[in-house]
């Protein structure tokens, strides 16, 4: 069995990595992995596949920087010459980025088995370029491995039942690589107060509003009068912040985007999360943190409902409460099966080696 893998951005790369090394295991199966380059990322050395024991791209297509349409577009002709070349039995896509849709775009017009790992995600958000994405993929896809019993819900809310498609509750490869990669976090040499919160502000409906931006900051202000925070401030944010005149508090340290083990790190060694990030969110629970999202809706329902991770929107009273709940309830329960307890990259690769379509 030949599978070919899409991948645009690192965070994809290290869920994939799970896949990958199960994959490895067989002897019969040959994986071939093509970096879009979707997301250019400086710190994707050769160092950063040897240590996070991840499979080197066999190809890259240097797609990245322009507009949704352009991108997409030379993506999938270039998809397309590698599948014409490579002759996959599979196509192994994953998440929701532009990379993702293209690669399906590309093997379905040319009838090559289409398998989505995190199918069945929504927030309900059709503004958000991701939400489309992972929708148009889910429809062309044979195999949906979801994450969790809500995306299966999702998926038969759908009509799913109406396709040939396969739906299996793999779990989340995201915790398999959580267990993974917790022996090898490493501590920034940046950090010297053990005693914080982490907090991240990426994402665009947050830092393009100077409305949502200045409210966040407001809260982050206050809460740092009673305790220290880790902000790991991605360039695009910390021009923003300059050019509103935003300050933060002298107790709100700055530190530039790390990598993803002293992430780990970060996480493991944290109180607790303040995030608009989807992975973070899971990755808070999967070392039980628990976590306040910058967001007016989540794709991860389920840890809202078990009680773990609270939306808050940009509204600076809310957040302000909820980082004092979190500071004076310490006990939380965090039901590690919710994800499939770290056997989703076996249960994927099992059943695309068993799969009967």
């Amino acid at each position: 069995m030949k599978i070919v893998t899409i991948l645009g951005a690192r965070p994809q790369f290290i869920k994939a990595g799970s896949v990958s090394r199960e994959i490895a295991k067989y002897n019969d199966v040959q994986e071939v992995i093509v970096h879009t380059g979707q997301h250019y990322d400086a710190n994707m050395s050769d160092v950063f596949f040897e240590e996070m024991k991840i499979p080197k791209p066999n190809y890259f297509l240097g797609v990245g920087g322009k507009s949704h349409g352009a991108m997409t577009g030379q993506m999938i002709e270039k998809i397309e010459e590698i599948l014409l070349k490579e002759k996959p039995d599979w196509l192994l896509v994953y998440g929701d980025t532009n990379s993702t849709l293209a690669g399906a775009i590309a093997a379905s017009k040319l009838h090559i088995k289409i398998a989505h790992v995190e199918a069945g995600l929504r927030s309900f958000n059709m503004r958000m370029p991701e939400e489309v994405n992972r929708i148009l993929t889910d429809k062309v896809s044979s195999i949906l491995f979801c994450p969790t019993k809500v995306a299966v819900d999702n998926l038969n809310n759908e009509g799913i039942a109406n396709t040939k498609a396969q739906v299996h509750l793999s779990g989340d490869v995201m915790q398999d690589g959580a267990i993974f990669y917790r022996n090898l976090a490493e501590k920034p040499s940046c950090i010297e107060n053990d005693n914080y919160i982490l907090c991240t502000i990426h994402r665009a409906e947050n830092t393009d509003s100077t409305e949502r931006l200045s409210a966040i900051v407001e809260a982050l202000n206050e809460v740092a009068k009673k305790q220290h925070l880790i902000l790991p401030l991605h360039p695009r944010t910390k021009n923003k912040l300059e050019s509103l005149d935003v300050k933060l508090a002298e107790n709100i340290q700055v530190i530039s985007p790390v990598g993803y083990l002293s992430m780990v790190w970060l996480i493991m060694n944290s109180q607790f999360i303040i995030t608009d990030s989807g992975g973070l969110q899971k990755e808070a629970f999967f070392f039980e943190k628990r976590c306040i999202t910058l967001r007016d809706e989540t794709e991860w329902v389920e840890l809202v409902d078990a009680g773990v991770n609270t939306l808050v929107g940009a509204n600076t009273d809310e957040i302000i409460r909820e980082c004092n709940k979190c500071l004076s309830e310490l006990d939380n329960t965090f039901d590690q099966s919710l994800y499939g307890a770290g056997r989703a990259s076996e249960i994927i690769v099992k059943s695309l080696l068993s799969a009967k379509i």
